[in-house]
Formats: structure tokens, C-alpha cells, sequence
């Protein structure tokens, strides 16, 4: 039943769940092949009759095992076992595991869109890590290669997994992680539905499918030395880093020399390495037949390369009435498709930074006990400071931020010296004026769900000093109120 709670709660549940009800095929291929690898004799033979009954798996092992990434030169392969034999039992053991697992995560029709491209983008990550720890180990042998590979795709196999059940469960934590306001939150709130933590949850599937002791390993002790289980954490902190809205500089700087230190090459040709590795993860997942994940692959090339160009000076935005309507429209066109609270969230900022013309933009968002407001997002000048260290307490009759939720109207706060002056006398926020600079002005609208505020939209100008006009107001209503018309429709 995809739409019926859990009577108990807890890690053995849903990994029974999992491999029992929901994704059996996958299960049951993964023990077999791990099966057949200690059986040197009649393992080919067996692998080749195994997956004949499945023409489309078939075709997509041997697609894969054909491509530029496997097959060096030598002839065009036409049978599984064929395969087997050129490439090595365990590099088609894996492409069979990757194969598999992709069409049992992408192919289930009863996902909620939220909930569908939040797999794809699950996924793609997971996809662009295991093509990186590959490269990582250039020069090891294939048989360790192509054991990190798995490993690293199936480094968040509990999440994946989970997220493909769909169903009414699935779709109710969907949206409470979507208006959490921090990761720390996200993790607090996955173990009340959940009764244990997605990394719990893959550590028991890993022991339960039989995944392997390199898995594991990278599960139970990331922080382990040897190079394979190192490689597994880098390369997918290396992925989470390149997919975030505004790249850190300095922390993927840290990951590439980390990573460069592990293969024994210097940070430029690590890099290098890292910016040819894109374009092969895109062609293999086409390979594959995964092309839905293609577009949450980040240009890591272009990526990289902004990470060597010095740093310039902030150039202040003007208002862009142009950008404003494109911006509008695309609000328009996430409406229709009722896109996830993250497309909308970034389309929204996009338009308020770029085309309203501000210094720095957020979206903050209530806490579970809605004392407290804090940034989830955050574009423009010193973003990850704002993000990082503000946090704004909502006690206070006077208090800006709590009278927009209270009124669920948006607000342009020219000069508010008595909600300053009242929030110190309480002994609250002393140094909010120093981030949030009252005499200087800000925008605030509230992001509403279902009626219910779940946060701000926040914007100023801050670094420029510059003073907010109505004209900027204008916009910066149009643009949170179309998207909280969004949000609306995404949440029913």
C-alpha cells in the first residue's frame, strides 16, 4: 500500500519495506550478482541468462559497455557476456547495478512532482560523485575503480530509495523539509517521521542488499584513511559543494587540494581532472538512458574556472525592468507546472537581486517553534556572513519581521528606531542593527503557504548605501507575491 502510514517506525522497518515491498527487483539482482561474484566458474554463463528476460536492461548494459568510457578500442561487444569477458565480471556486475538502480528509481510514475525532481536531483548528485571518485583513482586498478564507482553511487541509497516510494507519507515530509529553515532542521525533522536518519537507513540497506565492506566502510567511518574510502567522501562532498545556488570559493577550493593530495598530483591538474570528468558523467548518463539527470549536472568546468579569476570588486545593480518581466514570467510558467519551492524560491531572488536592483536578497524562514527567523537562502554581497550569522528573534510587538508575519503583508522599513530601541531594552538581538542596518532601510514580505507565513522574503542595500525607493518596493512585491501564488499551488 504506497499510501499507508507505517505502523512502527524505525530503520528495520523501512529497510524491510524497501526491500521487500518497494523495490524487490533491484534487491533481489544486487544478492544475485554478489552471489555469482564468488562462483568464478559459471558466473558469466549466469550473469548473460540472468538479465535476458529484460530487454531494456540488456540494452542499457550494453550501451555502456560499448561507450568511450569502457570500451578502449576494442570491438563492438553484442551479447552480456561478451562483455563480461573484455571488460571483467565486475565492472559488468556494476554496470548492471547502476543500470538497474536507475530505471527502478526513475521510473515510477506515482511520484508528486516535488517529490519526482527532488529524486532526479538526489540522484544526479549521487551520479556526478561516483563519476568524480572515478577519476580520483585514475591510477589505481579497474576492480577499485569500479568498486568506489558503486559505492559512491550508492552513497545515499536510503534517501533515494525512500523518496521513490511516493505516496501520501512521502509527499507530507517533502513538504516539511521544503519550508525548513536549516539542514539541522531537515535532520531533526526526516527522524520524527522517519524514526531513524537517511545515513542510518543506508548503512542498514548496504548490510542488507550485501553492498560490500567499501560501502560500509565509507559509511560507518568516513573519516577513515585509506585512499578508496577517502576518495568516497571527497568526491561527494566535491558534488554537494558544486551544486549549491552560489558556489563557496574557499570551501571547494579546500575539497580539490584535499583531493589533490589523495591522487598525489597538484591542485591544478586536480581541477583539470575534475572539469573533463563533467562532460563524461553527462554522456555516460545518456548512456545509461538517464538523461532526466542531465539537467541538474552543474557546469563544473565554467565552475572551476571562476574559481582562478580574482576577485573583483562588487559592481552595484541597477534596476532591470527587462530582467523584472522575464523574471515574472518564469514565476508564470513555474506556476503552471507547479514547480518545487526551490525553483520558485531561486527564480524569485534572481528577479529581486538582478532585476530589482538590490545589494543582497534572502528567503528566511520560520523555526519549528516560530520564535526565531533565520536565512536558507541567501544572493548578493557577503551572503554566506548574512546566512551564517543572523539569526533574528520574533518576540517584540515592535518587532519589523513579527508585525509582516502577524499581518502577512509586506513592509518597507525606512527608519524603525523604536523597534530597535524596544528590541535592545528586551535584551534581544543587540547586534541585529550591525547585519540588519535599521537606519539604512530594508523590504520584507512574508512568504505565505496554505495561509500560514512560513518565512520573509528579504531585501536591502546595504553594502552600497544606497535608499530604497517605492519603485524597488514595487517590485520586490510583485515578484514574492506571484511567488507565493507558486508556493500555493505547489503545496495542494
Amino acid at each position: 500500500m504506497k499510501n499507508s502510514l507505517p505502523i512502527t517506525k524505525g530503520v528495520d522497518y523501512w529497510t524491510k519495506r524497501i526491500s521487500e515491498q518497494e523495490m524487490p527487483a533491484l534487491c533481489s539482482t544486487v544478492r544475485d550478482l554478489e552471489k555469482l561474484a564468488k562462483d568464478d566458474v559459471s558466473s558469466l554463463a549466469t550473469l548473460g541468462r540472468s538479465v535476458l528476460h529484460d530487454n531494456a536492461l540488456t540494452t542499457r548494459i550494453l550501451r555502456v559497455a560499448n561507450s568511450a568510457i569502457y570500451n578502449k578500442g576494442t570491438n563492438h561487444v553484442t551479447t552480456v557476456s561478451r562483455a563480461a569477458v573484455v571488460l571483467g565480471f565486475d565492472t559488468i556486475r556494476n554496470i548492471c547495478i547502476t543500470a538497474k538502480l536507475l530505471t527502478s528509481l526513475l521510473e515510477n510514475n506515482n511520484l508528486s512532482e516535488s517529490v519526482y525532481q527532488r529524486l532526479i536531483k538526489l540522484m544526479a548528485h549521487s551520479f556526478q560523485a561516483a563519476m568524480i571518485s572515478r577519476v580520483m583513482l585514475k591510477d589505481y586498478d579497474e576492480a577499485l575503480r569500479e568498486e568506489v564507482f558503486i559505492a559512491s553511487l550508492l552513497y545515499r541509497i536510503g534517501e533515494s530509495a525512500f523518496w521513490s516510494i511516493g505516496g501520501e507519507f512521502v509527499d507530507n515530509l517533502d513538504q516539511a523539509i521544503l519550508v525548513s529553515p536549516s539542514v539541522k532542521d531537515e535532520k531533526a525533522i526526516v527522524r520524527e517521521h522517519l524514526g531513524t536518519s537517511f545515513s542510518q537507513l543506508t548503512q542498514s540497506i548496504a548490510r542488507a542488499w550485501g553492498l560490500g565492506d567499501v560501502l560500509t566502510t565509507s559509511l560507518s567511518h568516513p573519516d577513515e584513511r585509506m585512499p578508496e574510502i577517502r576518495t568516497i567522501f571527497l568526491a561527494n562532498e566535491i558534488s554537494e559543494a558544486l551544486n549549491q545556488p552560489h558556489v563557496n570559493p574557499e570551501k571547494l577550493n579546500d575539497l580539490l587540494l584535499a583531493a589533490a593530495e589523495i591522487q598525489g598530483i597538484s591542485l591544478e591538474q586536480c581541477k583539470s581532472r575534475i572539469s573533463r570528468c563533467a562532460e563524461a558523467t553527462m554522456r555516460l548518463a545518456e548512456d545509461y538512458g538517464a538523461t532526466e539527470l542531465i539537467q541538474y549536472l552543474p557546469d563544473t568546468a565554467e565552475i572551476i574556472l571562476c574559481l582562478d579569476k580574482p576577485e573583483q570588486k562588487p559592481q552595484f545593480r541597477d534596476a532591470d525592468l527587462v530582467l523584472q518581466l522575464k523574471k515574472l514570467r518564469e514565476l508564470t510558467e513555474h506556476a503552471i507546472q507547479k514547480a518545487d519551492f526551490n525553483q520558485v524560491v531561486q527564480t524569485a531572488l534572481e528577479g529581486i537581486l538582478d532585476g530589482v536592483g538590490v545589494d543582497r536578497c534572502a528567503v528566511m524562514l520560520l523555526s519549528l517553534n516560530r520564535k526565531q527567523l533565520s536565512a536558507r537562502v541567501v544572493f548578493g554581497e557577503s551572503a554566506e556572513f548574512f546566512k551564517q550569522e543572523l539569526l533574528i528573534d520574533m518576540q517584540g510587538e515592535l518587532n519589523p519581521f513579527s508585525q509582516v508575519v502577524d499581518a502577512k503583508k509586506p513592509s518597507l522599513i525606512h527608519s524603525a528606531e523604536n523597534s530597535q530601541l524596544m528590541l535592545v531594552q528586551q535584551g534581544k538581538n543587540e547586534d541585529l542593527n550591525s547585519k540588519v542596518n535599521f537606519a539604512l532601510g530594508f523590504m520584507v514580505a512574508p512568504i505565505v503557504v496554505n495561509d500560514k507565513v512560513i518565512g520573509v522574503f528579504y531585501a536591502d542595500k546595504h553594502a552600497s548605501e544606497r535608499p530604497l525607493s517605492q519603485q524597488d518596493f514595487d517590485g520586490f512585491c510583485h515578484l514574492s507575491q506571484l511567488a507565493n501564488l507558486c508556493f500555493g499551488l505547489t503545496m495542494k
